[in-house]
């Protein structure tokens, strides 16, 4: 598969050219994300550039950026195995053009390893690819990073990350679901920024015959105002809400879910391609 850019190189051109007071988030659609620090660490964490698998899943928001563009990028992380978060095309060429050490548990590197032979497909070494597990706990460049438990019944092996630096802390759930592990990390963690999947209950092609199924693959929005609550967010930011036909949502619905709660304190609304900062 080839990834062709809808956007040119503007996106990873902006990363680059960043220099945040502390750190600086992009939203790159789907559930990728870009961290960038003050001193120009980069993480990139679930990049995903492909167009899914029509007609079952097809992709609604733009390609924001092709891979080979990108210059600069110390890790790249997965939460679990599924294509939109562990994708050769999408994340290989990041490591072939930057010796970024790709982290993912067991099973997401299984595919990495195995199924995709990004070794041989790629110009990447074996040894860029490393296995973490909850409990695990290692440093790139000025950030720690934290891997957590997560809550998703569809993925062999999934994980959250917290990632900590100076200027705040940031935690991924990947496409977790509420679960008794994640009023723990809150308690053991100040998250100041958290991303959590959201998403509707549609109608998607089943895989085998083809035909309309039923399917929930996201936090839907009572679930994920409990999720937010539990973790003890400053600010939510939902994301995967924009990416595939059927599953799409409208995050500004969150506002009246978690105002009842005590947090999140506030509510992080970005589309594809835009900024926070810590």
């Amino acid at each position: 598969m080839t990834i062709h850019s809808d956007w040119g190189d503007w996106l990873p051109r902006a990363v680059e050219d960043a220099d945040p007071d502390g750190v600086a988030v992009w939203y790159l659609g789907c559930n990728g994300f870009v961290l960038k620090g003050r001193d120009g660490t980069t993480l990139f964490v679930d990049p995903y550039l492909g167009t899914g698998d029509p007609p079952r899943t097809v992709r609604m928001v733009p390609v924001p950026f092709d891979p080979a563009d990108v210059s600069a990028a110390d890790a790249v992380l997965a939460t679990h195995e599924h294509t939109d978060h562990v994708h050769g095309p999408s994340q290989a060429p990041i490591l072939e053009r930057t010796d970024a050490t790709f982290y993912a548990p067991d099973a997401g590197l299984e595919v990495a390893r195995e199924d995709e032979r990004w070794t041989d497909e790629w110009d990447v070494d074996d040894d860029q690819l490393a296995e973490v597990a909850e409990g695990d706990s290692f440093d790139v460049g000025e950030f720690t990073v934290h891997v957590e438990p997560a809550h998703d019944a569809d993925a062999a092996h999934p994980v959250s990350y917290v990632f900590e630096h100076d200027a705040g802390t940031v935690f991924h759930g990947g496409d977790t679901k509420p679960g008794d592990d994640l009023a723990d990390v809150g308690e053991r963690y100040d998250l100041d920024l958290g991303v959590l999947a959201f998403g509707s209950v549609g109608h998607v092609p089943d895989k085998e015959s083809g035909e309309p199924k039923r399917t929930k693959w996201y936090s839907d929005e009572n679930e994920i105002a409990e999720a937010a609550n539990a973790l003890q967010l400053d600010r939510l930011l939902p994301s995967h809400w924009d990416m595939w036909k059927g599953l799409t949502a409208d995050p500004t619905a969150l506002y009246d879910h978690v105002r009842s709660f005590d947090r999140p304190r506030s509510l992080e609304i970005v589309e594809i391609g835009d900024r926070v900062d810590l």
